[in-house]
């Protein structure tokens, strides 16, 4: 469905990015990773599928970088098609306790990123009249949880600029829109799944239990695998007039 695209996934080496990438990848776009983590193995699977493979290590809280990346692309691919604003990182503390170095790197790296490769994609997929964007935010994009106002900011700005981005370009071939996810299982989480259970002496299921039954009425995670097929959606003919949603993939967290 997608033979001929060329998709640049943010923060795709591993977890939620690398389930996106995989997706598209199944469905013939070309890609283009990013992210710190190991490049090499991923390259290689997607590769597999029979599509070009390329990685950038833009740091994405630096605009300079991102500038960087966005031209690299272009060079290498002709230019983005699909734009996959997925990187993105945590922190959790009171207001009054919050590092104020760590507010600045929360909002430039889940906020400010996807702005700045944004306003780099935009021209291109409007000449082509064609493009995708989809922010990955999160049920926080949407409700909020204590001790993490800067993940809570960035996840609302998130959602606000996605409904810009799609009213700017809402006569054209482009659209934007967000993704809403709540708990996925990923390495990091699986991390505070591990604390909890040492913390409270729990074994393993128990403490997804307790974790879920919290916040997600389902009692499950959403996977990757289920994020990629969301996104695959949202690029296909289908989605042409899906324009500016925040589609949460939660569990019902936020229906209560």
């Amino acid at each position: 469905m997608l033979k001929g695209k060329t998709a640049l996934v943010t923060g795709s080496t591993s977890g939620i990015g690398l389930g996106l990438a995989r997706a598209l990848a199944a469905q013939g776009a070309n890609i283009l990773l990013n992210g710190f983590g190991d490049s090499q193995g991923p390259s290689a699977e997607l590769a597999s599928c029979g599509v070009r493979v390329a990685y950038h290590g833009a740091d994405m809280s630096r605009p300079a970088e991102i500038e960087a990346m966005m031209a690299y692309a272009a060079s290498t691919f002709g230019r983005v098609d699909i734009l996959v604003n997925n990187a993105g990182i945590q922190h959790v503390s009171r207001i009054e306790d919050f590092p104020p170095e760590r507010w600045d790197a929360v909002l430039a790296i889940n906020l400010s990123s996807a702005f700045h490769t944004s306003r780099l994609a935009l021209p291109a997929m409007r000449a082509a009249n064609w493009g995708r964007i989809i922010n990955i935010a999160s049920v926080h994009g949407l409700v909020a949880s204590v001790e993490k106002s800067a993940y809570v900011a960035a996840k609302h700005g998130l959602v606000g600029l996605t409904k810009v981005t799609a009213l700017e370009n809402a006569t054209t071939g482009v659209t934007c829109n967000a993704i809403c996810p709540g708990w996925v299982l990923t390495p990091l989480v699986q991390k505070q799944i591990d604390a909890r259970a040492a913390a409270m002496g729990l074994g393993n299921e128990q403490a997804i239990n307790s974790l879920l039954s919290e916040k997600e009425p389902s009692l499950q995670f959403s996977t990757p695998e289920e994020l990629g097929a969301l996104a695959v959606f949202l690029c296909s003919s289908a989605g042409n007039n899906v324009r500016g949603v925040a589609w949460n993939m939660d569990g019902g967290w936020a229906a209560q």
